[in-house]
């Protein structure tokens, strides 16, 4: 299975005081290349999404896509913008995988999975959960949706996620939790302290 990995970069970090989430460093390093180093063997082709001046980004070398939908309208906006750029640049790939970039313990097996339940199931799409708790923006799309998901986008406004999911065949695939949530996010400066004391403990 060929698949586009999408880098999801678009929201505003309020809670991080804002600015770019994706760019505060970990460990000396950005979250954003720990992200990257962790998805790029995962897949045939990076793309970044965020909104604003692409030339902050310029030093990763990745293509820059801004969500097509206006005002900041969530991650369902960046998919929607990830899938338009697969059907234009790399139609080789019929699936998209979603990840948020403030998440540096990110399973390095998180595609084969995604996809190994995804097919098992029949399913068209396949999102991972941890500890109980879904995680949607980290996702495996098929590309083909991408008209339904303009429609409910742009038509009819719909931000969550789970809502525009539940009308498709999802697949649900779990990850350990343990000794670390893979799925950890760094939402607010008290979580990148969070995030240092694992990777120290880890030894990264």
């Amino acid at each position: 299975m060929n698949v586009v990995g999408l880098l999801l970069a678009g929201g505003q970090s309020r809670r991080m005081g804002g600015g770019d989430k994706a760019l505060r460093l970990l460990g000396g390093i950005s979250l954003l290349d720990r992200v990257i180093e962790r998805l790029r063997p995962q897949v045939d082709a990076l793309v970044l999404n965020a909104n604003g001046d692409p030339a902050r980004f310029a030093r990763f070398a990745l293509p820059v896509v801004a969500d097509s939908v206006p005002g900041f309208a969530g991650p369902l906006a960046g998919v929607l913008a990830g899938l338009d750029w697969a059907i234009s640049h790399r139609p080789d790939c019929p699936y998209v995988v979603s990840v948020a970039t403030d998440a540096p313990f990110l399973p390095t097996d998180l595609v084969a999975r995604l996809a190994a339940g995804l097919d098992e199931a029949r399913a068209d799409l396949a999102c991972a959960v941890s500890g109980g708790r879904s995680h949607p923006v980290f996702g495996l799309w098929a590309v083909r949706l991408r008209d339904d998901l303009r429609q409910a986008v742009v038509d009819q406004e719909i931000r969550k996620v789970d809502l525009w999911t539940a009308r498709h065949k999802l697949k649900t695939v779990p990850f350990a939790e343990q000794p670390v949530d893979p799925f950890f996010n760094a939402n607010r400066p008290e979580d990148l302290e969070t995030a240092a004391a694992l990777l120290r403990a880890a030894g990264g």
